[in-house]
């Protein structure tokens, strides 16, 4: 019996020094976050009593408080100065609108002729295709054929399914991947469909 109390009790005083030890560094450690707290509130206190010493000083010599702020004028003065140009552009635009609208349609004529529509894209490359391509691969194909054109993945799963439901292109399913491809022979229909779409689209 007491070679087995000895050590209970030297852990148990163990213990007690250790908590006693523990204890007086968190009260040493209380006081010295509070002594710096208060040093920090009084330099605070008179940071604020010299900016109202400098303020009334300011009153007294009749100088402006514009050089006061600096900071809060010139964010505010950068933050509205895209706006104001923003907002007087539109004036210029509305003033100008029947030649904006002429140069707009021009311009709209052009870049249809010279820059072919996503959908036509997706026509004429699985139209060169001979095996089912997947949506990610055919954005790939057509962003490295096109590297100015920012083509993603989502848009043309999208206008793939829009082909689909015109029938202006096949969908296959191999397990939990969908590939598409050119439709084979297409109807009457839908060659008539695949006519007359892309005039309305180009109108």
């Amino acid at each position: 019996m007491p070679k087995t109390q000895a050590p209970a009790t030297e852990l148990t005083s163990q213990y007690r020094a250790q908590v006693t030890g523990d204890l007086e560094r968190n009260v040493k450690e209380q006081e010295r976050i509070g002594a710096e707290i208060t040093a920090l509130q009084e330099q605070l206190a008179a940071l604020r009593q010299d900016h109202t010493v400098l303020m009334s000083v300011q009153q007294a010599l009749g100088i402006t408080p514009a050089p006061v702020k600096p900071a809060d004028e010139t964010e505010s003065a950068a933050l509205p100065s895209p706006r104001k140009a923003a907002a007087a552009e539109p004036g210029r635009r509305t003033a100008r609108k029947p030649a904006a609208k002429k140069s707009a349609g021009k311009a709209s004529g052009t870049a249809k002729t010279a820059r072919p529509t996503l959908v036509e894209l997706i026509r004429g490359h699985l139209a060169e295709q001979r095996e089912p391509r997947s949506a990610a691969e055919i954005s790939a194909a057509l962003g490295q054929a096109h590297p100015e054109r920012d083509i993603k993945t989502k848009v043309v799963r999208v206008t793939l399914e829009g082909l689909v439901a015109k029938s202006q292109a096949q969908r296959t399913k191999q397990g939990a991947s969908v590939y598409y491809t050119a439709p084979a022979t297409p109807g009457p229909t839908a060659a008539a469909q695949a006519e007359t779409h892309p005039e309305d689209t180009d109108r």
